[in-house]
């Protein structure tokens, strides 16, 4: 387990949650999954954000600012 996946202490996260982990705004957590920057699932009407797809954005960040 990474070190963000031991941040994130629940599988599955609502889009506002997603957005208060990130410090992003809702409209920019829309935009990152509409991009495919940021993987859901759907359970019902609910969009989702999985530990593990939050914990793989953020390990894309990291690898996008060693390459800049």
């Amino acid at each position: 387990m990474t070190s963000t996946e031991q941040i994130l202490d629940k599988p599955l996260y609502r889009i506002p949650e997603v957005a208060r982990l990130l410090s992003q705004s809702r409209a920019k957590v829309y935009e990152l999954i509409r991009s495919g920057r940021l993987r859901t699932v759907k359970e019902g009407g609910v969009r989702l954000v999985t530990a593990r797809a939050i914990a793989e954005y953020i390990a894309l960040l990291e690898r996008e600012a060693k390459a800049a």
